[in-house]
C-alpha cells in the first residue's frame, strides 16, 4: 500500500487537468500488482473524473455543459460567490475507483483522469492511495 498527495496547478477558473500519468506513476510506484487505486480530492470546489483523453474538444464540452446547467450567476445564497463552483465539485464527485492490474491501472482504451477545479486558478491537492487486494 501507498499513499502520495499530487499538487495540481490550474489554469483558469475552470480547468480539466489531465493527472492520468501522475496516478500512473503513483501505482507503479506502489508495487501492487492487483488491487484498486483511490484518486480523493479534498476540496469541495473541485473534483474528479474519468472520461475520454484523447479528443481535447470533450473537456471543453464538459465545461460548457456544465455552465449551461449551473450558470456562475443565479442568485446563489452563499456570501462567498462561489456556488456554481460547490454544485459542479458535487456534480463530478470527489473520488474515482480504478482497478490496478499488472501493476497498472485497467483504463479503458481512451480513458483519462482528470482533476476538475471549479474555482481557480489555484494550487490543489489530490489523494492517491493504491492497496493490493
Amino acid at each position: 500500500m501507498i499513499s502520495q498527495r499530487l499538487s495540481i496547478r490550474t489554469g483558469g477558473r475552470t480547468d480539466f487537468v489531465d493527472i492520468s500519468a501522475h496516478v500512473g506513476d503513483v501505482v507503479a510506484k506502489s508495487g501492487v500488482e492487483s488491487g484498486l487505486c483511490y484518486v480523493y480530492v479534498p476540496h469541495t470546489t473541485a473534483g474528479v473524473t474519468i472520461n475520454e483523453n484523447a479528443d481535447p474538444s470533450v473537456k471543453s464540452d464538459m465545461a460548457a455543459v456544465l455552465d449551461r446547467v449551473v450558470p456562475w450567476e443565479a442568485g446563489y445564497a452563499h456570501a462567498e460567490g462561489n456556488s456554481a463552483a460547490h454544485v459542479k465539485a458535487s456534480l463530478m464527485g470527489a473520488t474515482a475507483v480504478i482497478p490496478v492490474e499488472g501493476g497498472q491501472m485497467q483504463l479503458g482504451t481512451w480513458q483519462g483522469v482528470y482533476f476538475c477545479d471549479f474555482d481557480g486558478p489555484r494550487t490543489r491537492k489530490v489523494l492517491v492511495k493504491v492497496v493490493a487486494g
